[in-house]
């Protein structure tokens, strides 16, 4: 039987922010039996460890219909779940992906595992041909005129590509109609994971929403990854506020499906290049089980 637990990450609420599967002990289990599992789970990705020893966590991601190189949320999820089991105490740690090696930094509050910070991979960009506005903006459900013009709108990647589409407030954001068939296909042309709308909300504040039907997530309700490769993207292009070459923000995703959630950002720079991306969060424990693959299994 393997032990498995669901954490709803970026949030402190249960019900709310969006749910990681978290299997600390995934050692013997195959490529198939992580996928049957998180399929199983149904979570937007779940994470497994498949080793754990000297400050190093090896780990993988799984959508419920493939595996990804990273995901923020179950990497906020797995270090308090950690931390909550004793297993981590604050020391350095840092998770092994697909995408490179994730430095992981744990916040108490007298005393209690209260938030976890992520440094991301160094973000990457790509830029969106001007062409595609009008049929983005189809895929949303939206008249291309309600894309704000004085915001980016670009491919960025912290871990796993993402068009980042702005939108000129948050009621446009709430009123979307994605075309999902429309959306996936978009996406596998642009070779990204989901279509991430956004709207500003004060000078360093944001609205999201994330379309991923091409990783088998129609919506996810809260996205670590894709919250910290939109800050990068806006500093990068001078959309934030920097001071003593630091920029910091907040994204707020969720609302739209009930399940609210917040994203912290931190960023370092050397001038206008983005050389840090620390994102945090909360979490909190939503229920525990067990889990026996259809037959024994030999890790591959």
């Amino acid at each position: 039987m393997i032990a498995y637990c669901e954490v709803s990450a970026f949030t402190d609420t249960p019900g709310h922010g969006n749910r990681a599967g978290v299997v600390l002990d995934a050692a013997h289990l195959t490529r198939q039996d992580m996928q049957a599992l998180a399929a199983m789970l149904d979570a937007p990705e779940t994470v497994f460890v498949l080793g754990h020893a000297d400050g190093l966590a090896r780990v993988r991601y799984f959508t419920p219909t493939q595996e990804v190189d990273f995901c923020g949320h179950a990497t906020v999820a797995l270090g308090l779940t950690l931390a909550q089991a004793g297993l981590w105490s604050g020391e350095a740690l840092a998770l092994d992906t697909l995408a490179g090696r994730i430095p992981l930094r744990l916040e108490c509050r007298a005393g209690v595992p209260w938030r976890v910070w992520m440094q991301q991979p160094t973000p990457q960009y790509r830029p969106v041909p001007a062409t595609l506005r009008a049929e983005l903006a189809d895929s949303l459900g939206i008249d291309a005129r309600m894309i704000h013009r004085g915001l980016p709108l670009a491919a960025a990647s912290t871990g796993l590509w993402s068009v980042f589409v702005p939108l000129l407030d948050a009621l446009i954001l709430d009123g979307l109609e994605p075309d999902f068939p429309r959306i996936h296909a978009l996406s596998e042309a642009l070779g990204v994971g989901s279509i991430y709308a956004y709207a500003p909300m004060g000078v360093n504040r944001f609205a999201a929403r994330d379309f991923a039907p091409a990783l088998g997530i129609p919506e996810d309700p809260v996205t670590g990854s894709s919250g910290g490769a939109l800050m990068a993207l806006l500093a990068s292009q001078g959309r934030l506020p920097v001071r003593h070459e630091r920029a910091c923000g907040m994204i707020y995703q969720g609302h739209a499906l009930g399940t609210p959630g917040e994203i912290e950002v931190e960023l370092e720079l050397t001038g206008e290049r983005v050389t840090a991306v620390h994102v945090g969060g909360q979490a909190t424990l939503e229920r525990e089980g067990q889990w026996a693959p259809r037959q024994p299994s030999v890790r591959s």
